[in-house]
């Protein structure tokens, strides 16, 4: 097997998705950090500026590229982020949801399989569907409607599981499988309809925030630097540790809680607007992260508040450049 040459401890690491939201960011880290990144996207929902200030760096590629087709690449280790996350983009079209999810993991595996890449998926609480244990371990399977209008998403990112846990049983590949929780932070999409993109972009506008159900359903919110340094921490550990892994925050806020935060930071007018409840919407999601504590020696540092003011601050200057 002919392996990539490295230089001073660098790697050869592809990102899928790179260019979306935490794709840019695990970039930023991976290239400071000194390794060849080669970032593929498509731009469903990532966008090119994401990464635009990483093009003059001489150890950053980026290739427009659909991971639903294979690529044929010499790396040291892939990062799969490709797939769009939030319930608007991939609803759009769900048949591509799925297809992203499975065959991108297919080709991603057959691309580590070939190179001997130690390979990372980012997996979702999304496996654990509206959860009847709480908060949810590792070992909990799951309470999934497979033909729900959420199911393109959570079914996809099961079945990717399962590929990756065969392929690591069959072909001992070094696989490393993160279930992320909420996460938030500088760059989400502004339409993804999110709840946190949703209330700081509606607040900053003087919109009503929508509020679906009562606001008492919670999530846990995980601040974006938080979870990269669990990526990175989880892909450094040895070959024995796979996963699946929880990462998130373990704090939970009801969305009530999370209006009134973003009202307060942004000093914003905005009232409350009620909605009827999404079809199969969790009524809580919250991650017990013991093992990522154990495993990892990780647990998020950046309080609710604090992540909040970095988060309304990019979405400020962005509806101020829209407004000019």
């Amino acid at each position: 097997m002919n392996k990539p040459k490295t230089h001073l401890g660098a790697k050869r690491v592809l990102v899928t998705g790179g260019a979306g939201f935490l794709g840019s960011h695990l970039c930023d880290r991976l290239v400071a950090q000194g390794h060849e990144v080669l970032c593929i996207d498509n731009y469903f929902t990532g966008q090119r500026g994401n990464v635009a200030h990483l093009l003059a760096a001489p150890n950053f590629e980026l290739i427009r590229h659909d991971v639903t087709f294979p690529l044929y690449v010499e790396v040291d280790e892939i990062y799969n982020l490709a797939c769009p996350a939030s319930p608007i983009h991939y609803q759009h079209d769900p048949v591509q949801t799925t297809k992203t999810s499975v065959h991108g993991a297919i080709n991603v595996l057959g691309l580590a399989k070939r190179t001997g890449a130690k390979i990372f998926q980012a997996s979702t609480s999304e496996v654990y569907g509206d959860p009847a244990v709480h908060p949810q371990t590792e070992e909990y399977w799951g309470n999934v409607n497979p033909i729900g209008p959420r199911s393109c998403y959570d079914e996809g990112k099961r079945c990717a599981e399962t590929l990756f846990f065969d392929y690591h049983r069959q072909h001992n590949l070094r696989i490393k499988v993160a279930r992320i929780f909420n996460t938030y932070g500088p760059r989400m999409h502004p339409k993804d309809g999110r709840v946190v993109s949703n209330f700081i972009v509606q607040a900053l506008s003087g919109d009503p925030i929508t509020i679906f159900g009562s606001g008492a359903q919670t999530r846990s919110f995980c601040y974006c630097d938080d979870l990269i340094d669990g990526f990175l921490a989880f892909m450094a550990t040895d070959d024995t540790v796979t996963g699946p892994i929880n990462l998130g925050n373990p704090v939970e806020f009801s969305m009530l809680e999370l209006a009134q935060s973003v009202l307060d930071l942004t000093g914003s007018k905005s009232k409350l607007d009620y909605q009827p409840l999404p079809q199969d919407d969790p009524k809580q999601r919250c991650p017990d992260i013991s093992r990522a504590k154990a495993d990892l020696n990780w647990e998020p540092r950046v309080q609710l508040r604090e992540g909040l003011g970095h988060t309304i601050a990019y979405f400020d200057s962005l509806l101020t450049k829209g407004a000019a």
